[in-house]
């Protein structure tokens, strides 16, 4: 197996975890929340939306650089 093949598969794996960990996250349900008609309150992230959050964000961070290894390597 090359190297490429190996960044292709993870490429997409990356590129799944990231959507269903995005879709998974329920922040601002519904259209109103989008245009403002939520003032809302801040509060903090425990449990399992913690976990997701920091799964969200290693993911994203996996697939941008795995897809600038691509780039770069092919």
């Amino acid at each position: 197996m090359s190297y490429l093949f190996i960044l292709q598969i993870s490429q997409i794996f990356a590129s799944i975890f990231l959507i269903l960990l995005v879709l998974i996250q329920s922040k601002g349900v519904g259209l109103s929340s989008s245009v403002g008609g939520s003032i809302g309150y801040y509060r903090t992230r425990r449990g399992v939306e913690r976990i997701v959050l920091f799964l969200t964000i290693f993911f994203s961070i996996a697939f941008v650089f795995n897809s600038l290894l691509l780039v770069i390597l092919s």
